[in-house]
């Protein structure tokens, strides 16, 4: 029989399984956020313990690494100063005209559609370290981001 039509197992034509790509940087999040973790941690946990076919229990695996991975390296940012942008800050800003208030958190709690922005982010990024009625530069607009207040998030 020619090698062609011999197959040694299905393992060898499936595509690889690469482990879920890690942000890069440090890993700062908020008290919130190392509590969403942990959560998280657990639930994929009691998910594993559940499940009883290989496969879906290999990508929960997977997931659990990335978690695991994210709880070990998490370091809670020191609350900023107040009236200082820094992570864990809500801040209201005037852009364009236009007045949006964003939270500043990590990665993982991150959702732009929910105007929780990542501290990484380009608008998040020019704006730590601003204070309460500063302006400040933003992509290299000539109009200036207007810091009009600056809080912490409700816990």
């Amino acid at each position: 029989m020619s090698v062609a039509f011999r197959r040694e197992s299905d393992e060898e034509h499936k595509e690889p399984k690469f482990e879920i790509p890690l942000p890069a940087g440090p890993n700062l999040v908020t008290a919130r956020g190392l509590a969403a973790i942990e959560a998280k941690v657990v639930e994929l946990e009691a998910a594993i313990a559940a499940e009883t076919a290989e496969e879906p229990r290999e990508v929960l695996r997977r997931e659990l690494r990335y978690w695991n991975t994210r709880r070990t390296t998490a370091e809670v940012a020191p609350p900023p100063e107040q009236g200082v942008v820094g992570i864990g800050s809500r801040v209201r800003i005037r852009l364009a005209g236009k007045e949006r208030v964003i939270d500043l958190v990590g990665h993982d709690e991150a959702d732009p559609h929910a105007d929780r922005l990542a501290f990484s982010a380009p608008l998040a990024h020019a704006l730590l370290g601003a204070e309460e009625g500063e302006r400040v530069d933003f992509n290299g607009r000539t109009e200036a981001i207007e810091i009009l207040e600056v809080s912490a998030i409700p816990g």
